[in-house]
């Protein structure tokens, strides 16, 4: 996969995937919404100049899988050296098929690079995906039949369940929250991230911003400074929701000549976090 000169830092997808830039543009932020096209594809567009190679949606985005079919449609040059991924929350096999081939279908495109089971959050969750006519069996095929290069795993509501996911099922990556509150509360950094790179599975942080809520210029709290400390974390790359142009090029900033934090600036970022982490872990069922 090529990517321009101006691309970010890459890195590799997992043991042995393909390079892939270490930032990527989240599905939220404007693609996370409905008719507003001209925005979204400003921001698209604006990644993809910037030299990101990594764009991420899901089928119950909104439009978002919308957004980036009209781009790929028409510069269907630039789908081929991009790293595009989505996700299906279908908990069976013939909905998540479903779910897939409509996928392709509003992306324009013939595979996806990463196709993701989405936003696992309980037992009973595991049990209707891994079971007899499951979710996981759509997930298996389409990775043998080439509709998917890769299968993955998302979950940001309980590290205990999202870990058994990741040491159970044949997966090539799992999505998990990756910010300062996770360090201090524990267990999605120090149980799940550790279990999938041992598995030689790709680690992709979101949550990096925590939909802005993080972001204080008082504590020096930047979208640069926290992408920087969740790739700091060990993660294989983070991903942002963008909503204007200007914030997808400092999304791609934070990606060029990347150096890890010190432990005394992860330990001064956790301690702005710490009296605050379980109204911050909004996104959180347990802790």
């Amino acid at each position: 996969m090529a990517f321009p000169a101006s691309a970010v830092d890459r890195t590799r997808f997992g043991s042995s995937g393909p390079e892939i830039t270490i930032v990527g543009l989240g599905g939220e932020g404007v693609l996370r919404t409905w008719g507003r096209g001209s925005e979204a594809e400003g921001v698209i567009r604006q990644a993809l100049t910037e030299g990101i190679g990594y764009f991420d949606s899901a089928r119950v985005y909104s439009g978002s899988e919308t957004y980036y079919g009209s781009v790929w449609a028409e510069s269907p040059e630039d789908r081929s050296r991009i790293f595009q991924t989505s996700k299906s929350a279908s908990r069976d096999r013939d909905g998540a098929l479903a779910d897939l081939h409509t996928t392709l279908d509003t992306l324009s495109v013939s595979h996806l690079d990463l196709w993701q089971i989405h936003d696992v959050r309980t037992r009973e969750d595991l049990r209707q995906i891994e079971g007899g006519g499951g979710a996981l069996e759509a997930f298996l095929q389409a990775r043998e039949e080439g509709l998917a290069r890769h299968i993955g795993v998302t979950g940001h509501s309980d590290p205990e369940i999202l870990a058994r996911a990741v040491s159970d099922w044949p997966l090539d990556s799992v999505l998990l929250p990756v910010n300062p509150v996770e360090s201090v509360l524990g267990g999605f950094l120090d149980t799940v991230l550790p279990l999938a790179l041992q598995r030689g599975m790709a680690a992709i942080g979101m949550k990096i911003l925590g939909a802005s809520h993080y972001l204080s210029s008082q504590a020096g709290l930047d979208p640069q400074t926290l992408i920087r400390y969740a790739l700091s974390q060990g993660i294989t790359l983070a991903i942002v929701g963008c909503s204007t142009p200007g914030e997808v090029r400092e999304l791609a900033a934070a990606g060029r000549g990347f150096e890890p934090m010190t432990p005394e600036e992860q330990e001064r970022i956790k301690d702005t976090f710490s009296p605050h982490v379980r109204r911050l872990a909004f996104y959180r069922e347990i802790f």
